[in-house]
């Protein structure tokens, strides 16, 4: 069964090696890049898990990109047609990031837009993210964003689904919302929030099969099952490790296309 991984990234020295990185690098036991990671390693993970599509992130923070949109673009030219770009943008210059997203959307084909609330500190209710969610929604793509603690070095306030992602599904029904690492330890909230709102839905990045908590897998087995879609966090987690326990998880076969495969081609419009 193909499979398309939501939410991964090809990352560059800037991003694997930062500073706020190193407990994920000492849980992992993934030392620091000596050199750039070809993507043809990226390719090749993928292709031993039979993903088909990865969906690859720019990361722009405050202090500028760890990987810009630029960047991903020609990691996706390097691809064989196996990574979409995911564009980000700088928060403080809204004008500006607008603008980028078009480009990135128009010029370079992206298919969303993601922002980690955690890396600028600011929850995604404030007013910064607001032209960014209108120009999604005129662009017709979803919003990507962080839920839950963070592992990084950084407060977890941000990623609260209750009261953020609530908010933000309320001021913007047209806007579909993916949020990316299940939501722990609020994932009941998290579920909470997305059978709610039409519009909202949760990936299950940076865990493994056999570590989904049994509230979301109870939820991935019934009324969620078209509102849960795969991710990794690739490279941290690969697509091989990802899904090696999938088979505990006792899904049906329409839950398991709509979880690997389907429900990211009906949101992400692939």
């Amino acid at each position: 069964m193909p499979v398309i991984d939501v939410w991964m990234q090809h990352p560059t020295l800037r991003h694997s090696n930062h500073e706020m990185f190193e407990p994920l690098r000492r849980w992992t036991g993934q030392g620091l890049l000596k050199e750039p990671l070809p993507v043809e390693t990226t390719v090749a993970a993928m292709a031993a898990a039979d993903v088909e599509i990865g969906l690859s992130a720019a990361w722009y923070g405050p202090q500028g990109p760890l990987i810009s949109n630029d960047e991903v673009a020609e990691f996706v030219a390097q691809s064989d047609g196996r990574l979409r770009g995911v564009a980000g943008a700088d928060l403080t210059r809204p004008v500006q990031a607008v603008r980028e997203l078009r480009r990135a959307v128009e010029e370079l084909g992206f298919v969303a837009l993601r922002i980690v609330p955690w890396l600028w500190q600011l929850p995604p209710t404030d007013r910064l993210y607001y032209p960014l969610y209108a120009a999604c929604v005129d662009l017709g793509i979803p919003f990507c964003t962080q839920v839950g603690h963070t592992g990084p070095l950084r407060p977890s306030e941000t990623g609260r689904p209750i009261p953020y992602i609530d908010q933000v599904a309320l001021d913007f029904p047209e806007l579909n919302i993916v949020c990316g690492h299940i939501g722990y330890p609020w994932t009941t909230e998290m579920i909470a929030v997305a059978d709610k709102h039409a519009n909202v839905y949760i990936d299950t990045s940076a865990y493994t099969a056999r570590r989904y908590p049994r509230e979301m897998v109870d939820y991935l087995r019934g009324r969620g099952r078209r509102n849960v879609l795969f991710g990794t966090n690739y490279p941290m987690i690969t697509p091989g490790q990802a899904l090696e326990h999938l088979d505990a998880l006792d899904l049906d076969e329409e839950t398991t296309e709509l979880f690997l495969c389907g429900n990211a081609r009906r949101v992400f419009s692939l």
